[in-house]
């Protein structure tokens, strides 16, 4: 019988450490506080490698408010109609990645006030002479990617132009700058942003035909309009103290895309 007390006692007290050595490692792990956040990693100046790290504007505006909110970021790097699938789902918290706001998209989700603004434009390889202006483009095929509010905004803007969509950015550019297709339709200031960064040989059809706000969006719920609301807080703080501006004209070569145009 002492025998069996003492291997009872035994077992008792490593059952008794084994729950505190537990219950000390989940209270650190309940006390992280991490923001899972979507990213192509292949949107430049947005969202792109650096070797293995992963910069860019929306990366670094989401990560210094990520950081002080006392939030520890893990990304989430995939194809864009895939990012925001995966928001959808609640696979991820946000997607940081020059995500518009539009109706369709705020019947999902709910969105922190801009960030930045966007007007999208169309670009063509400078030795296309026929292209000139928007109207030039009718019947003619202009590269996008697949899921992004460019496409639609194209869409919408003129039918009877034709749009080839790519999973990602590099794809459709490729194409216009292999004179595959007749353009390109992105954003301005990223465009302006990858002509002078690889001296590209493309030029602007026109002006933009459109202007879109850009937000961080989260899945419709209690708990992230509070998130939300300290998000605001942030971009409004970023804004005053000049760090957007800064950080925009880091990555766009000058251009302030934090200022909505008028």
């Amino acid at each position: 019988m002492k025998k069996l007390y003492f291997t009872l006692a035994v077992v008792l007290l490593f059952s008794v450490l084994a729950a505190a050595c537990s219950s000390g490692k989940s209270g650190g792990d309940d006390d992280k506080k991490v923001l899972r956040a979507g990213s192509t990693g292949q949107s430049f100046p947005n969202s792109y490698k650096d070797g293995d790290k992963l910069v860019g504007f929306d990366v670094e505006v989401l990560e210094t408010i990520a950081a002080n909110l006392g939030y520890t970021v893990e990304w989430v790097n995939t194809d864009f109609s895939g990012l925001m699938g995966q928001l959808e789902t609640g696979k991820i918290d946000t997607v940081a990645n020059v995500v518009a706001v539009t109706e369709e998209r705020k019947q999902k989700f709910d969105f922190t006030v801009p960030y930045s603004y966007a007007g999208v434009a169309i670009v063509t390889h400078v030795d296309n002479t026929d292209i000139n202006t928007l109207e030039d483009l009718k019947g003619k095929t202009v590269a996008g990617v697949l899921g992004s509010q460019n496409v639609k905004n194209l869409q919408n803007y003129d039918p009877e132009i034709n749009v080839r969509t790519y999973e990602n950015r590099d794809g459709a550019q490729n194409d216009v700058l292999n004179k595959r297709v007749d353009g390109y339709v992105q954003s301005k200031a990223n465009l302006i942003a990858e002509i002078n960064k690889n001296n590209l040989p493309l030029k602007f059809v026109g002006e933009p035909f459109h202007y879109e706000d850009v937000a961080f969006p989260f899945v419709k719920s209690e708990k992230n309009q509070k998130l939300i609301e300290q998000f605001n807080a942030e971009i409004e703080k970023l804004r005053e103290d000049g760090t957007l501006k800064k950080l925009s004209e880091k990555y766009f070569y000058g251009e302030d895309v934090t200022t909505k145009s008028e």
